[in-house]
């Protein structure tokens, strides 16, 4: 049976985490009554990105996120899985995370939790200085089949993908905050580069790719929008608008992974010859990687 995916590309109020998981709350209830079954909203969504020692004040635990978003939702009647980013305290940490809640009867349950694997330390980006790094990529089951979530830069590098994949995740959902760079033709070049990238991670996996990007503004710099969905043979099934918030909507239909992968069985080739790159990975030498 097809998952019906919401991508909720939408610009949050800069540390204010009670307006925004109202606003939150509000894409559900509307995504709901229209059918979703999945409702994706970006990185950092629950707060805004570019709060640097901010985060601070505005980290919560996932539980008492769980708790505070079914309150904030109520009963929708329905079983409603919801994903979004935001910064999470743990054990006296904080990371840039993505928490899989599932609501039910008015009550949320986790499924999974992702931490951000790599975290951008260049440029306009500063996230080492104040968040921890997530140490694990770990697909996980759920209604609708084995998934794992990604967040921003873990998806430019292709092997945190892959692991998810040979972990057994037929979708990978993604989600960033972007900001927009390189105007060409009114479209930001960084966006085009994230299509490339889903549209690559996809078919290389034989995946249903889905990734909702944030919008707005913070601090001057402006974030792209621009969601994307791609089916497991990397054709784009669904495009969000650029720099405006925007609910975009995809039928997932999990079948299509099997054909995909039985069609170009470029995963089932990666896992036959797993021990060889392991071993190559391996014999990396420090001494000839490009310094950081």
């Amino acid at each position: 049976m097809p998952t019906m995916a919401a991508l909720v590309q939408i610009a949050p109020e800069k540390a204010n985490v009670s307006a925004n998981l109202q606003r939150i709350a509000e894409a559900v209830r509307r995504c709901s009554s229209e059918g979703a079954d999945l409702v994706v909203f970006p990185e950092a969504v629950l707060t805004g990105y570019f709060l640097e020692g901010g985060v601070i004040e505005v980290a919560l635990p996932a539980d008492e996120l769980a708790g505070r978003l079914a309150q904030a939702v109520g009963d929708l009647g329905r079983p409603v899985d919801v994903i979004l980013g935001y910064y999470e305290e743990s054990g006296g940490l904080i990371y840039n995370s993505a928490s899989h809640f599932c609501l039910d009867s008015g009550t949320a349950s986790i499924a999974h939790t992702h931490r951000k694997f790599f975290l951008p330390t260049y440029g306009v980006f500063d996230e080492e200085r104040f968040v921890a790094r997530g140490k694990e990529i770990q697909p996980y089951d759920t209604r609708f089949g084995r998934m794992a979530m990604l967040i921003c830069e873990d998806i430019w590098h292709s092997v945190t993908p892959m692991v998810a994949a040979l972990k057994g995740a037929e979708t990978i959902v993604s989600i960033a905050a972007s900001p927009a760079r390189d105007f060409t033709a009114g479209k930001p070049q960084s966006l085009e580069s994230y299509h490339r990238i889903v549209r690559r991670m996809a078919e290389e996996h034989g995946v249903w790719a889905l990734h909702s990007m944030l919008v707005g503004f913070e601090g001057g710099k402006g974030f792209a929008g621009g969601s994307i969905a791609a089916d497991p043979f990397g054709k784009v099934v669904g495009e969000g608008p650029v720099g405006v918030e925007h609910i975009l909507r995809v039928e997932v239909d999990h079948e299509a992974v099997a054909v995909a992968r039985n069609i170009s069985p470029m995963l089932a080739d990666l896992a036959s010859l797993l021990e060889d790159v392991i071993r190559e990975l391996r014999e990396v030498d420090e001494e000839t990687c490009p310094p950081r």
